[in-house]
């Protein structure tokens, strides 16, 4: 399953650096087009979230997700036809349907995955190594998908990007046919819309801190950066587990996301300052893999009973969206503009700082559940 879920956000974070360079230098997109169609798929994640409870409930969980899958898919495929018509450039609106319809598809798949498949598979007492182990797969892709996707760009072209994300999204349908699911009675009186299994409304506070931190990642990945970033990048990910195995261990509660934070103020310095330092891509995957752990573990321990699945949905969306807002407003707001857009992302890292420091960690204290 967690597998599935790699491949699946592969599919999706492939296009991170390579969609902008053929909007732009392709299809004649200006940056403010560039940055609104990567801004659509933020959107989109939230059109199917308030239906994900009853449609888990009214139809198979796994042929839901599945079909979702399959979605993402054909958005994909929508590209390399939109890439063959060589011609003619496609109409922007064309792209902000297809960005749309990519954020909807993905975000009801990793809604139901997260919090109804994976938790599903587990016994009661491994769901949170469950969801911790989910999410760590998917913060792989975030470089995984890059590395493959530059390559494949520098060597083969645009169309076989599209082609390698295609087969990732189909590889992630047959692993998770290949899973058994028994069949579960629909419960009774199942609104058709619903916060079940999409948002937590007091898991707010967390979800804006954590959309800080993700927008200032957008934001550098809104740069033009190599396949070396990133995979120094998937090198800090990697010192992140290390470090939450063996220095975080029994540290106080706070110390992971404020240090994660300085972490992330130090690797936006070096990266403003040294642009081809591989000291900062390491720091920046430190800095995210220790921040994102913490918070995922933050908002199992606030959800309450029956809402774990909720609180999943909640904790990836903040992810995505920020992620996506960055990106949009890395192209659309600040392309050319290398300083304002450090100085910005440095900014934004210092609030959520402040805002963890002073409010935010003593709030959580209060309402955690467990």
């Amino acid at each position: 399953m967690v597998i599935a879920d790699l491949l699946l956000t592969m599919s999706v974070y492939v296009l991170i650096p390579i969609m902008p360079l053929w909007l732009m230098d392709t299809e004649n997109f200006t940056p403010v087009e560039t940055g609104l169609s990567m801004g659509a798929y933020a959107v989109g994640l939230y059109l199917f979230g308030a239906q994900c409870s009853w449609l888990v409930q009214r139809y198979r969980r796994n042929v839901v997700c599945m079909w979702s899958i399959i979605l993402v898919g054909l958005s994909v495929a929508l590209l390399w036809y939109i890439d063959g018509l060589r011609s003619e450039f496609v109409e922007f609106w064309v792209i902000m349907l297809q960005r749309l319809l990519m954020g909807a598809a993905f975000g009801l798949a990793q809604m139901i995955l997260s919090s109804t498949l994976i938790i599903d598979t587990c016994e009661s007492f491994q769901r949170t190594e469950a969801n911790h182990s989910a999410a760590w797969f998917s913060r792989f892709a975030l470089s995984l998908a890059p590395i493959g996707g530059l390559v494949a760009y520098e060597l083969l072209g645009f169309d076989k990007v599209l082609w390698g994300a295609i087969g990732c999204a189909a590889l992630s349908v047959l692993l998770i046919r290949n899973v058994s699911f028994p069949f579960r009675a629909p419960e009774e009186g199942v609104h058709v819309a619903s916060l079940d299994r999409f948002l937590l409304p007091y898991g707010l506070v967390l979800y804006f801190n954590l959309l800080l931190v993700t927008t200032v990642v957008g934001l550098v990945l809104s740069q033009p950066l190599g396949v070396e970033f990133y995979a120094m990048l998937m090198g800090g990910f990697l010192l992140a587990l290390l470090a939450q195995r063996f220095v975080f261990r029994d540290a106080d509660l706070k110390s992971e996301i404020v240090s994660g934070l300085f972490m992330l103020v130090a690797a936006l310095l070096i990266q403003w300052v040294y642009p081809a330092s591989p000291i900062a891509p390491l720091l920046m995957g430190l800095s995210i893999g220790i921040i994102g752990s913490r918070y995922l573990l933050f908002f199992i321990k606030l959800s309450r009973h029956c809402k774990r699945g909720t609180s999943q949905s909640t904790f990836f969306l903040s992810w995505e969206t920020g992620i996506t807002l960055g990106l949009a407003a890395g192209y659309a707001l600040l392309y050319g503009q290398r300083e304002l857009l450090f100085i910005i992302a440095i900014g934004l890292t210092v609030l959520s700082l402040i805002l963890y420091h002073f409010y935010t960690h003593s709030w959580f204290i209060r309402h955690k559940n467990r």
